[in-house]
């Protein structure tokens, strides 16, 4: 990724199609590869071009910075390119559902990371649509059901699925997933180049409310 990146027309694809991959009867996730193309140029743009800026996490008796930058964009504001408009319009179009913006994420190299968690802060999980565009690096995206949370045996913390998407691709997960599922993008080489997101979420406030912390919550040592 550089300069001359800049230069291409980053577009959505017409020739992208859909896989659904069915993770329970009432859980599943689409993945469309090479939806946004030259998607490497996007990446360039939004680095230089968005306001980021790194949260802080409570953890375990003190606060630690949250190994990743983000941001925002909402309906109205200025966008960083015509076609991130045209990317939230299609998504709302095919799934039938209206977002208020989407969030970025920037995980700058390897040594960023976010740990398995569900999207607990929109409460409503039942029935929910998130869509995730990736730019710049492949890196792992790892999906596992919650009943294998307390698996640390392996590398994969009881992951079944790792989607791994690279630069354009595009996962969207739908139905109980974030009720049912989690998923979290782990450490890698630190040399490995950075990856960044755009992530859309709309819950359709149907079903069992969640209670609790969500991702962001303080955690403290058992007492």
């Amino acid at each position: 990724m550089g300069v001359a990146d800049q230069d291409l027309e980053v577009a959505l694809s017409s020739e992208a199609t859909f896989e659904r991959i069915q993770l329970d009867d009432l859980s599943w996730v689409d993945v469309s590869r090479g939806w946004l193309q030259n998607a490497d140029a996007l990446y360039d743009k939004t680095v230089d071009l968005v306001a980021w800026r790194q949260s802080r996490l409570f953890r375990y008796e003190k606060w630690v910075p949250e190994p990743r930058l983000g941001s925002m964009w909402k309906v109205g504001d200025p966008p960083i390119d015509p076609v991130v408009v045209e990317a939230h319009r299609s998504l709302q179009h095919r799934y039938k559902v209206r977002f208020d913006g989407f969030a970025f994420a920037w995980y700058r190299d390897g040594n960023d990371s976010v740990a398995f968690h569900r999207d607990r802060e929109m409460r409503w999980l039942e029935d929910t649509v998130i869509g995730v565009l990736t730019l710049g690096a492949r890196r792992p995206w790892l999906l596992r059901p919650r009943a294998n949370r307390y698996d640390h045996a392996a590398d994969l913390k009881g992951a079944t699925h790792d989607l791994s998407p690279g630069s354009g691709d595009l996962l969207v997960l739908g139905g109980a997933c974030q009720a049912r599922w989690e998923h979290s993008v782990p450490k890698v080489d630190p040399r490995t180049a950075g990856r960044m997101s755009l992530q859309w979420r709309w819950t359709s406030r149907r079903g069992r409310m969640e209670t609790g912390g969500s991702y962001r919550a303080p955690r403290h040592f058992s007492s």
